[in-house]
Formats: structure tokens, C-alpha cells, sequence
């Protein structure tokens, strides 16, 4: 079994930043990618970026420029720094790992007032 714990979120102003991190911690498993999902009311869940366990990263179109996702394999963390946000960022963030099934965090809150 693999808990997800997210950190980070809030209340931020257009423009500003903020950062997420999300740690992984449970039994013994082998990490194929890592990453964070958004969705906002009304909307359907998507991916926002994720990272595989050789480095290779990938991002939704919207957030290029702007966000960067980060891991650390000795720590089983993945970090999302988000710069430049926009009102549209707005959503509740969901961590995820890969490791044969998906598991996911409890989600935290985004909100960019404008």
C-alpha cells in the first residue's frame, strides 16, 4: 500500500507563485512516474505534469513557461513549482504514482484570485 501526503496550496494573487509538494511513503514499490492532476468545478479531471523515474517530464500546453515539476528519488518526493499563475490555475491539485496501479493524494486547494 502507498499513502500520498500533498503540501503546499493556498490563496494567491494572479501573477504570484506557489508550490506544491507531494511525499510517498508505504511499502516497497518501484516508481514508474509521479505527477499532479488538476480539476476545477465543473470540469474534468486533467494532468498537469508528471515525471518518469528517468527524468522525463510532461506538461499540459497551458502551463508550459510557467510550471516545473521536480522529483527526488531518494526521497519519494515530486515537487510542482508554479510560477506566473493565472485565475484559471484554480483548481484542487491531485498528486499521483505509478508504480503498477495508481495511487492518489487527497488533493489540495488552488485558488488565484485576480
Amino acid at each position: 500500500q502507498v499513502q500520498l501526503v500533498e503540501s503546499g496550496g493556498g490563496l494567491v494573487q494572479a501573477g504570484g507563485s506557489l508550490r506544491l509538494s507531494c511525499a510517498a511513503s508505504g511499502s516497497s514499490f518501484s516508481i514508474d512516474a509521479m505527477g499532479w492532476y488538476r480539476q476545477a468545478p465543473g470540469k474534468q479531471r486533467e494532468l498537469v505534469a508528471s515525471i518518469t523515474s528517468g527524468g522525463s517530464t510532461n506538461y499540459i500546453d497551458s502551463v508550459k513557461g510557467r510550471f516545473t515539476i521536480s522529483r527526488d528519488n531518494a526521497k519519494n518526493t515530486v515537487t510542482l513549482e508554479m510560477n506566473s499563475l493565472k485565475p484559471e490555475d484554480t483548481a484542487v491539485y491531485y498528486c499521483f504514482l505509478e508504480a503498477g496501479y495508481v495511487y492518489w493524494g487527497q488533493g489540495t486547494q488552488v485558488t488565484v484570485s485576480s
